[in-house]
């Protein structure tokens, strides 16, 4: 993408296991650019570079939105797991479906000011949540619940993880339903789209995730992409943003 600069930071663990990623996306053109930018099953926590100095949390989406990356535009993001919010904030959420909200700009002890660039951002909000943790015990049914989850891209059933962790179906709904306003079902639909991003871009345009077949496949990417997946593929003019800042394999 010319004029577009993305970088990316994986946490380690203990962090890994709450947090997605850190990363920064710039426009270092002269002109606008116009993205698309479709649900991937993260919450993302941006920080306002200019006053005021706001925190931004967006939830999970259910539907491609678009947006504008003004000229010069520098954005800085942690993209959490849903245990993150869970144990990393100070407060419940009513909802994580389809809504957003404003923080105060020093919610975790620190301010976009004290950021010099992109690797001083990582490495100060990095040991402000591992502080965090330090003072919190996880409860670990939940922690096994989401490995699974991930582990499989969304590839399993609330019956799966309950004969695993003995935890019932009904519980673990309700569980969902209450902390992030969606179910673990649709929470999975959201995680094998996002699974399937790398073989769409390559021209793969039939299922290599847990989709009943190439029907279903293709309404979950017209769904959440407003596309078919041989339009995603071809991604024209760089649009969808999270396809043109894949990594090369």
């Amino acid at each position: 993408m010319e004029g577009i600069e993305y970088k990316e930071i994986k946490p380690d663990q203990p962090l890994s296991t709450f947090v997605d990623s850190f990363w920064m996306l710039s426009n270092t053109t002269d002109h606008e650019k116009r993205i698309v930018i479709v649900p991937d099953g993260r919450i993302d926590l941006f920080f306002s570079l200019k006053k005021p100095y706001e925190l931004t949390l967006l939830g999970l989406e259910s539907a491609p939105s678009q947006g504008t990356l003004t000229t010069e535009t520098v954005i800085l993001a942690i993209s959490f797991k849903l245990l993150g919010i869970e144990y990393l904030f100070d407060r419940k959420f009513p909802t994580l479906a389809d809504a957003a909200y404003i923080l105060p700009s020093d919610y975790f002890g620190v301010t976009t000011e004290s950021f010099e660039d992109f690797s001083s951002f990582c490495d100060i909000i990095a040991n402000k949540l591992l502080n965090k943790l330090n003072n919190i015990i996880v409860d670990e049914r939940k922690q096994r619940l989401f490995e699974m989850v991930y582990a499989s891209a969304g590839s399993i059933t609330v019956q799966q993880i309950s004969e695993t962790l003995h935890w019932t179906s009904r519980q673990i709904n309700r569980y969902f339903n209450e902390r992030f306003g969606i179910s673990l079902k649709a929470y999975c639909t959201l995680l094998r789209f996002r699974a399937s991003f790398n073989q769409i871009k390559e021209g793969k345009l039939f299922p290599e995730q847990n989709f009943t077949d190439q029907s279903h496949f293709i309404k979950n990417v017209k769904r959440f992409a407003g596309v078919t997946p041989k339009e995603l593929s071809k991604n024209k003019n760089d649009q969808f943003i999270q396809f043109s800042t894949l990594p090369k394999k």
